[in-house]
């Protein structure tokens, strides 16, 4: 089989693949051919240099490589799709940085930095997102979880190791996290993982306590005219 029959195979299989594939899964395309990983790694390059001109690009991220657009074409693709980011607050934006650059951490280490309490809600809507997860348990009373990113992390932003994170305050995180799906809100626009805003959240208490008020009139109401 020759180089070329090789790299279109494997240019082939990547743009069908709808996640990333790693070395170990490619080598599957040529079973009978046993290509080494490090010939294999060398057509993934020649092909990954023939894409360099072109607005998709070859990446070697953290859980394999994949086909991606490059970030200047994102703002005309984003025309093809009217969905919006999800709307984060600050404070998960804060935590997802104080994990991603100081891990592994607890909820305790994440509170004496941020000097205020971390709900069990924000920490959960970065499990869903699968940004992080729990990697153990520290040594300690109660044996605290600790929270440390995943490899959907690491893809979603590009990246093939933590390693490749800049070297930056927390506070400074909103533009390297740039890459990630989401909008940062303030806190009453922000949605905690429940579909809604903070701000809908309210407005959906206060329409159900102005029902539950209206119910209760009417049945004093009733209550009057039959004991009349």
């Amino acid at each position: 089989m020759t180089e070329t029959e090789i790299i279109r195979i494997l240019e082939t299989a990547l743009l069908c693949a709808d996640q990333p594939m790693s070395v170990a899964d490619l080598r599957k395309l040529f079973v009978a051919e046993e290509i080494s990983p490090e010939a294999l790694r060398d057509h993934l390059s020649t092909l990954q240099a023939s894409w360099s001109d072109k607005g998709l690009e070859l990446v070697n991220l953290s859980s394999g490589w994949r086909f991606q657009s490059r970030p200047e074409m994102q703002r005309y693709l984003s025309r093809l799709s009217p969905e919006k980011p999800p709307k984060y607050s600050r404070a998960v934006l804060e935590t997802l940085a104080i994990i991603a650059w100081r891990q592994p951490v607890t909820r305790g280490d994440i509170e004496d930095i941020r000097g205020v309490t971390v709900s069990s809600q924000i920490v959960r809507t970065l499990e869903d997102r699968g940004w992080i997860e729990v990697l153990g348990h520290r040594d300690a009373p109660g044996r605290p979880a600790l929270l440390g990113t995943t490899r959907q992390f690491l893809d979603d932003l590009g990246l093939k190791a933590l390693d490749e994170l800049p070297d930056l305050e927390p506070q400074d995180a909103s533009i390297a996290l740039a890459g990630l799906d989401l909008e940062l809100v303030p806190d009453e626009a922000a949605d905690d993982g429940s579909g809604e805003t903070k701000q809908e959240q309210t407005e959906h208490a206060g329409a159900a306590e102005a029902a539950s008020e209206h119910t209760d009139m009417d049945m004093e109401t009733e209550y009057l005219k039959e004991n009349d």
